[in-house]
C-alpha cells in the first residue's frame, strides 16, 4: 500500500512513539536503547546532583538538578518531550524552588500566543491548499525547482532576509506551510517516479530535515542583521550603551553584522547539506510535473482567498513595527506605541481569529475554519516552549545562571579580551540551548560586562559577542521558538537537530570570535 505522503507530512506532531515510526531494525534498537537509558539516567543524575555537598543556595541546587534531569529527558526522548518539561515544572514546585503561581506565570508569554495564532494560520493554509499552491509557485521559478539544494538555499535566503525585520518565530511560522507543501511535492514525486518504495516514511527524508532546519537556523542568522531583528539584539545593545556610554546606531549594527551573517549563512548551508545530504539532487521532468499539478489546482477558492487575506493582514502587522523603526528609529515614541500595541502574539491571535469570521458560504454560515480544525494544531509544541520559558525565568530569578557564569570566569582566570570574548560566546550558547535567546542575552551580557571591566578591558566586544551568541542555541527544540516550530512539523528527528545544531554552534562561535572584533574595529567602535 502506497504511503499517504501529504497526510503524513501535513499532520505534524511533536512526538511519535516507536510504533508510530517506520524504522529499520538497527534504528529501532538504537531508539529503544536511547529512550531506555534516558528513563533511568535522568532521575539518577538528578538525585546525585541533589546529594552533592555544594555551597550554593538550596533553590539553585534543586533547580540545577531538576534541569539536568529534564535535559536528559529531552535529549533521549524517554518520555514525550513536552511531558519531560512538565515533569520538571512540577518537581520545581513540589521541591519548593518557587510558588506555583510564579513558576507558571511565564506560560502567559506573548510568544506562546504567537505559536497558537501562527499554528492556526498554518492549519488553514494546509487544509485549503494554499501552502500547496505556494509550493508549486516557488518550484516553478526558473532553475529553482530542478534542484533540491537550490530549493533549500532559496528558502534560507528568504527566511534570513525576512527575519532581519520580522520576528524570527513569525517568519518561520509564515514560511513553514509552504516548506511542508514543497516537501510533500518532492516526496510524492519521488514516490510517483519510483525513487521511493511503497510504505516509505516521508517524514524521515533527509531533504525534509535540511529544509526545516534551514528555516529555523536561517531565521536566527538573519535576525542578527539588524538591531530589531530579534529581542536579544535590543537587550544587548541597551546594556552595552548603559555600561560604556557608546550607542551602536542602526547603520553601524548592520555594517558589523552583514559580513558575519553572510559567512554564517554560507557555513549553515554547507553544514546542513553535508549532514543531511538530500536523497535526490536533481529530478528530471520536474517542470512538466509542476505545470500539470498547478493546472489541476484551478482558480482560488473562497476558503483560499480568505486564508490569504488573514495571512496577509497578520504578516503586514508583524512587519509594520519594523518599518516604523526604520523610519522613526527605535527610540521614538511612535515606535514604542506601535511595537507595544502590535505585539506579535496579539497580532497572531487576531489574524487567526479572522479565519473564524471570514465566510466561505454566508448563507450556510460556513467560515474558513471551525474549532475542530484548530484543535488539530500541535499543542505539544506550545507546552514545550512554555516549559522552556519557565526554566529560563527560574535560572535568572534564582541567580543560578549568574553563579554559573561568575564561577566559571573565576576558575578559568580570564584576563584578556580574546579569553573573555570566547567565554562570553560559549556561555551565551550554552545558556541559550536550555532557555530562550532573550533570557540568554538578559542573563549573560550583565555577567560579561563586569568581568571585562574587572580585567581592565573595554566590554563592548565581549558583550556584543555574547549578544550575537545568545541568538544561537540550535541543538534542542526548546532552545528557540523557531526550533520548536520546525520540530513540531514532525519532519526533524531530535537526533538530527542535535547533530546539525552542535556543528553549527561550534562553527558559528568560531566565526563570531574571528570576525566580530575585526568588524567592530573597521566600523570604528570600541
Amino acid at each position: 500500500m502506497a504511503t499517504d505522503v501529504e497526510g503524513r507530512l501535513l499532520g505534524g506532531g511533536t512526538y511519535r512513539s516507536l510504533g508510530e515510526q517506520q524504522l529499520s531494525p538497527a534504528e529501532e534498537r538504537f531508539e529503544r536503547g536511547r529512550r531506555t537509558v534516558g528513563l533511568f539516567l535522568a532521575p539518577i543524575v538528578t538525585i546525585v546532583f541533589l546529594a552533592l555537598p555544594l555551597s550554593i543556595p538550596p533553590s539553585q541546587q534543586v533547580l540545577g538538578g531538576v534541569l539536568l534531569g529534564v535535559i536528559i529527558l529531552w535529549v533521549t526522548e524517554a518520555v514525550p518531550i513536552p511531558i519531560g518539561g512538565l515533569i520538571g515544572v512540577g518537581l520545581i514546585v513540589v521541591f519548593g524552588v518557587a510558588e506555583a503561581s510564579d513558576v507558571l506565570a511565564p506560560f502567559g508569554s506573548s510568544t506562546v500566543f504567537t505559536f497558537i495564532g501562527a499554528f492556526i494560520l498554518a492549519q488553514a493554509m494546509l487544509k485549503h491548499g494554499v501552502a500547496r499552491r505556494f509550493a508549486f509557485r516557488i518550484l516553478s521559478l526558473p532553475g529553482i525547482g530542478r534542484s533540491t539544494v537550490r530549493v533549500i538555499v532559496a528558502f534560507g535566503v528568504i527566511t534570513a532576509l525576512l527575519s532581519a525585520f520580522v520576528s524570527n518565530t513569525a517568519t518561520v511560522a509564515m514560511l513553514l506551510p509552504t516548506a511542508l507543501g514543497i516537501l510533500a511535492v518532492i516526496a510524492k514525486m519521488m514516490q510517483d517516479r519510483g525513487l521511493a518504495g511503497e510504505g516509505f516514511d516521508p517524514t524521515r527524508l533527509r531533504v525534509g530535515a535540511a529544509l526545516m532546519l534551514m528555516l529555523a537556523y536561517g531565521a536566527s542568522v538573519g535576525g542578527l542583521l539588524t538591531p530589531v531583528g530579534t529581542p536579544p539584539n535590543l537587550i544587548g545593545r541597551g546594556l552595552i550603551e548603559e555600561a560604556t556610554g557608546e550607542r551602536i546606531s542602526f547603520a553601524e549594527w548592520m555594517a558589523i553584522a552583514a559580513p558575519i551573517c553572510l559567512c554564517m549563512f554560507a557555513v549553515l548551508a554547507l553544514v546542513l547539506l553535508l549532514i543531511n545530504k538530500p536523497e535526490v539532487r536533481r529530478i528530471e521532468g520536474v517542470e512538466q510535473y509542476i505545470a500539470g499539478q498547478r493546472a489541476e489546482l484551478g482558480k482560488f477558492s473562497p476558503a483560499e482567498r480568505n486564508t490569504v487575506i488573514a495571512f496577509a493582514v497578520t504578516v503586514a502587522l508583524w512587519i509594520f513595527p519594523g518599518i516604523v523603526a526604520l523610519v522613526a528609529g527605535t527610540e521614538s515614541k511612535v515606535y514604542d506605541v506601535v511595537s507595544g500595541r502590535l505585539n506579535e502574539g496579539v497580532v497572531a491571535v487576531l489574524g487567526a481569529s479572522l479565519l473564524f469570521l471570514l465566510p466561505t458560504s454566508w448563507r450556510d454560515r460556513e467560515f474558513t475554519l471551525n474549532w475542530s480544525d484548530a484543535q488539530r494544531i500541535d499543542w505539544g509544541t506550545i507546552v514545550l516552549f512554555g516549559t522552556g520559558i519557565i526554566f529560563g525565568s527560574l535560572l535568572a530569578d534564582t541567580g543560578l545562571a549568574e553563579r554559573i557564569g561568575t564561577s566559571s570566569a573565576d576558575a578559568l582566570g580570564l584576563s584578556s579580551t580574546f579569553a573573555i570574548t570566547a567565554f562570553a560566546v560559549v556561555l551565551a550558547i550554552v545558556v541559550s540551548e536550555t532557555t530562550s535567546n532573550t533570557a540568554s542575552a538578559a542573563v549573560v551580557v550583565p555577567i560579561i560586562i563586569p568581568i571585562a571591566a574587572a580585567a581592565g578591558i573595554n566590554p563592548l566586544v565581549p558583550a556584543l559577542a555574547a549578544t550575537f551568541a545568545a541568538s544561537f542555541g540550535f541543538m534542542l527544540p526548546v532552545s528557540t521558538p523557531q526550533n520548536a516550530v520546525v520540530y513540531g512539523s514532525g519532519v526533524v528527528p531530535i537526533t538530527t537537530m542535535i547533530r546539525s545544531g552542535v556543528s553549527f554552534d561550534v562553527l558559528g562561535a568560531i566565526l563570531i570570535l574571528l570576525l566580530l572584533p575585526l568588524m567592530v574595529a573597521a566600523v570604528g567602535l570600541g
